[in-house]
């Protein structure tokens, strides 16, 4: 790597994680990643994240089959998962 040009960066990417029969369906089951950090949402709310400094934080199902479904696609360990306002809290803290 060159000092001069500074680390190598790439653009922010996003992908569907979830194999859905139909192209519709799949941009409820998002995954967005920048450089070494990474965010799953369901819908519009973010139901994960992977970064260096905490590995992968799930958050517990608080919704419906659907998120449930998109849970067991990033994790299917339920007993990895963590109550809402942790998670929530955690993220922030890692994002700022």
């Amino acid at each position: 790597m060159s000092m001069i040009n500074g680390p190598r960066r790439t653009l922010p990417s996003f992908e569907c994680y979830v194999p859905y029969s139909s192209g519709n369906y799949g941009i409820n089951a998002l995954v967005f990643t920048a450089g070494d950090f990474t965010v799953w949402y369901s819908y519009k709310t973010p139901v994960a994240f992977w970064s260096p400094q905490t590995g992968k934080v799930i958050r517990e199902n608080e919704w419906g089959p659907t998120t449930g479904k998109h849970l067991n696609a990033i994790d299917s360990d339920k007993s990895k998962r963590i109550r809402g306002t942790e998670f929530e809290k955690l993220l922030l803290a890692t994002l700022f």
